[in-house]
């Protein structure tokens, strides 16, 4: 699904909109990225060899081509967003430190502060909390429900304890199609879901 989203596969069939304007299936990868429209991987992926806030400051939203890229210097708020992004995501305290001495939790979060500074107006989780510890998966939960209400979060996840923590709308896919869709507790009993997922009859 969300290789579909962004326009890393093409379907067979259907149709793909963001809002009521822009047809998914006619843009790059660029361009829906351009649009607002961002993916975080299941694996972080960050420059070890640079710090938190050298990672953060490549992942700012701005004109990537050379010769910009070349001359670019670091306005003020810039650098206002950047602190905002690195306490949002808790590494204040880590800005100057290489991105490849963090955790697996907090090369995740940095990851979701990379995506943060593009200022995306969706934003795809995917499998966020596989490998952490609870500790991270409790920050994780706060560090994505604080997003409420400044970006539209989607997040593909197996863990159900996490799920509940932050979940306001539940979609069960089964097969490439939809099987449930509502509250964790109406989708945890719904008797289909049980059916398919527990391999008992509700």
């Amino acid at each position: 699904m969300m290789d579909i989203i962004t326009g890393k596969t093409r379907p067979d069939t259907g149709s793909v909109w963001f809002g009521s304007r822009h047809n998914l299936l006619t843009k790059s990868e660029p361009d829906i990225a351009s649009l607002g429209i961002g993916r975080k991987f299941q694996k972080p992926t960050v420059f070890e060899a640079l710090t938190v806030f050298e990672n953060l400051e490549l992942a700012m939203a701005a004109d990537k081509r050379v010769f910009p890229t070349l001359t670019a210097i670091m306005k003020p708020e810039y650098r206002d967003r950047i602190d905002e992004v690195v306490e949002m995501i808790g590494l204040k305290d880590l800005r100057g430190a290489p991105a490849g001495i963090l955790s697996h939790g907090q090369k995740q979060w940095l990851e979701i502060g990379m995506l943060l500074m593009q200022r995306p107006r969706l934003l795809l989780v995917d499998e966020p909390v596989a490998g952490m510890t609870e500790q991270e998966m409790e920050r994780t939960a706060e560090l994505l429900t604080s997003l409420a209400g400044k970006q539209s979060v989607v997040v593909v996840e197996h863990d159900m304890g996490f799920v509940r923590s932050i979940a306001r709308q539940v979609t069960v896919l089964h097969q490439g199609s939809v099987l449930a869709e509502g509250t964790m507790d109406q989708v945890s009993n719904d008797p289909e879901v049980i059916k398919v997922y527990l391999g008992e009859e509700a």
